[in-house]
């Protein structure tokens, strides 16, 4: 038994030693473990998200354009945030259309993975700098006769995109001019030289002012110096009202337009909505918001997979009607009831 007893407890701290030795084993292999885990998530949170990136390429002055907010809401609309899972590259022509190809070429350079285009010119410039990198355009221009796409079923190539129509609203614009002008005979249409989509709308405004008895004067305008001179042919030619057609250069310049009219005492429509919060008497045209809504479902697309060639070029479904009626008292010009029951806005 002694013997038993003393083996037993010769070393009365072996047990304890063991179970420290073990203890630390444990502690070791925990801090290792940890360890590895914070790795792996640093190393997780160091690794680059997938960013999608977007050139936006304008043919608008970059102080006065106001579309790269609204396409940048209606992305996030559909998950997509700057800065987060998308990157942005902006370039702006400044009012100057020729320098669409050299900022084309930059963005394609820059490798986007696809490219907005704003209006014709620059879409064209862009399908010019690139045969792969898929464009997405909003164009007023019809974009068949333009050059843009093949057909508007199967755009073909690299390209496609939202098509306002405003050349073929021409016939509804003077119908609205003669319902609210007493007695009009005479309309002077104001369109862009050089501008194919602002020429197409002059061109398409011909037939439907012959079908409701009107004579139509072209009142031509290259630059903004020319806007003063354009507004006194259009009081000497005798036209009782004036439709100005959509055009950047236009767009640049809708304050500096809207004072012109009401100087002259002339009633005016437009064909979007901006020029009307801007103090213009109406306007007639495609709803600007829902072509931003479909133009970020394409590129939502795009960015899923979709080729430009397999998605249609979509047309408006929706149509908006404004009137001012500050602008209208202004000019001394009282609005029937039947056109003001009509209207999807009256700006009071």
């Amino acid at each position: 038994m002694h013997k038993t007893l003393r083996k037993r407890f010769f070393n009365p701290c072996s047990d304890n030693r063991k179970s420290k030795i073990q203890n630390r084993k444990w502690v070791g292999l925990s801090v290792a473990g940890f360890v590895l885990v914070v790795a792996g998530v640093a190393a997780q949170a160091q690794q680059p998200k997938n960013v999608s990136r977007i050139g936006y390429l304008s043919s608008q002055d970059s102080a006065r354009e106001s579309g790269s907010e609204a396409i940048r809401k209606s992305l996030r609309e559909l998950g997509y945030i700057e800065g987060q899972n998308i990157a942005i590259e902006y370039r702006f022509t400044e009012g100057k259309p020729e320098r669409a190809p050299e900022l084309a070429a930059e963005l394609v350079r820059l490798k986007v993975d696809v490219i907005f285009a704003n209006s014709a010119v620059v879409a064209l410039a862009a399908k010019n700098a690139t045969r792969t990198i898929p464009i997405v355009f909003n164009s007023q221009a019809e974009p068949v006769a333009s050059g843009l796409v093949d057909s508007l079923a199967r755009p073909g190539g690299n390209v496609t995109g939202f098509t306002g129509m405003a050349a073929v609203l021409a016939g509804k614009r003077l119908e609205l001019l003669n319902e609210i002008v007493p007695k009009l005979s005479r309309v002077a249409i104001m369109w862009e030289l050089k501008n194919p989509g602002s020429e197409e709308s002059w061109k398409e405004s011909q037939l439907p002012a012959r079908q409701l008895g009107l004579q139509v004067h072209s009142i031509e305008a290259g630059s903004a110096e020319d806007f003063e001179s354009a507004f006194s042919k259009a009081s000497k030619s005798g036209s009782g009202a004036l439709a100005v057609t959509l055009s950047r250069l236009f767009s640049s310049h809708q304050k500096q337009i809207v004072s012109l009219a009401a100087k002259r005492r002339i009633p005016t429509i437009y064909t979007r909505r901006d020029f009307v919060e801007n103090g213009g008497l109406m306007s007639y045209g495609a709803d600007q918001d829902e072509s931003i809504k479909r133009i970020a479902m394409m590129i939502d697309k795009i960015f899923k997979g979709a080729k430009p060639t397999d998605l249609p070029v979509e047309q408006p479904t929706k149509f908006e009607f404004i009137i001012n009626l500050k602008a209208a008292k202004q000019i001394a010009l009282t609005i029937p009831p039947n056109v003001l029951a009509r209207a999807d806005k009256i700006i009071r």
